[in-house]
């Protein structure tokens, strides 16, 4: 989603009453921003200082601001599902291109924690929006780098008239639940597990407004890949 994207503050008339959940989207907009201004400061931080690099504490830092970002992004893009004001601009886009950028920052953080991040996609195109399935990447992979032990595997190949991006890693997995029902995650955000859930309900919301030919996009959670621990598929018509 992009940064300028929100809920605009609209005052209420005096004697009206306020609607909280659009009270609630204008504050979580201003903290988006914000946050926002704060990462790209600790990025040019980082690039001034050269211990900054290789600091485990800076990283740690901007993980987590860079963590709290994509949740508040989630939240305005869920207010706006509900709202029906958030729709999806579909172009086309080369895939490793799109990858190799939007991984840059991730890869630095990752580093520095000492996981090693790597990329496999295929020289192939596809139709999305880039920004919509960033803020779905960018919830994966800072997933990924929290519960991984060493590994976080990222890749991108076309199966049955479907671009499917796949990240992996090396942790302990999804629980049996989620990948046993992954739809029931689209009715329902379970609090109990925190933003996992939450990031999990925004992806199927997301891939499911990626739409052709009478097919949907979709999201497959499981155990299967090759390092052992958690996939995760976004599965793009």
């Amino acid at each position: 989603m992009n940064e300028d994207s929100g809920t605009p503050n609209t005052p209420a008339s005096p004697g009206t009453e306020i609607d909280f959940s659009t009270v609630i989207a204008s504050a979580v907009h201003d903290m988006k921003n914000s946050l926002g201004m704060l990462l790209n400061s600790l990025d040019e931080l980082r690039d001034e200082l050269p211990a900054a690099q290789s600091s485990e504490r800076f990283s740690t830092l901007q993980y987590e601001a860079q963590r709290v970002h994509v949740d508040l992004i989630q939240l305005l893009g869920l207010y706006r599902l509900q709202q029906k004001t958030l729709s999806a601009h579909i172009d086309e886009h080369f895939v490793p291109d799109f990858l190799d950028e939007h991984l840059a920052q991730h890869r630095v953080v990752a580093e520095a924690r000492g996981l090693t991040l790597e990329v496999d996609a295929d020289p192939i195109s596809g139709f999305f929006d880039a920004d919509l399935i960033s803020g779905v990447l960018n919830n994966i992979l800072n997933n990924a780098i929290r519960y991984t032990r060493t590994k976080i595997h990222v890749t991108a190949r076309e199966q049955d008239g479907y671009l499917v991006l796949a990240v992996e890693d090396d942790g302990d997995g999804f629980p049996a639940e989620m990948q046993a029902a992954p739809e029931k995650t689209r009715q329902g955000i379970d609090f109990t597990t925190g933003s996992t859930s939450l990031g999990i309900y925004f992806s199927a919301r997301i891939a499911g407004m990626h739409q052709h030919d009478g097919r949907s996009g979709e999201i497959k959670l499981s155990n299967s890949g090759k390092l052992g621990g958690g996939l995760f598929e976004v599965w793009l018509p």
